[in-house]
């Protein structure tokens, strides 16, 4: 292919990957927002997003896979910390 044309295409992609990325790291943030003010049902909503969000840009081809296994992974075990302390 010629130089310029893949240079545009990865202009594009470079968009479209960004916005996946963006939104990505945005729902994770919201979950451990959540997760570090306590509320176990607002907690468990976003981490449940935040999962979504990660399989999408997973499948998506802008995040490893063993990547986003490992954040879901991290996400989770902070959620089951926090049902432990507020059932307890």
């Amino acid at each position: 292919m010629p130089a310029k044309k893949v240079a545009r295409q990865q202009v594009k992609r470079g968009l479209r990957n960004k916005g996946v990325r963006t939104a990505t790291r945005t729902g994770v943030a919201k979950a451990l927002r959540a997760m570090g003010a306590g509320d176990l049902d607002e907690a468990e909503a976003a981490v449940t997003q935040a999962v979504s969000l990660l399989d999408q840009a997973t499948h998506k081809g802008v995040v490893p896979k063993n990547t986003a296994s490992r954040g879901k992974s991290r996400l989770s075990a902070r959620l089951n910390r926090l049902r432990e302390t507020s059932a307890s």
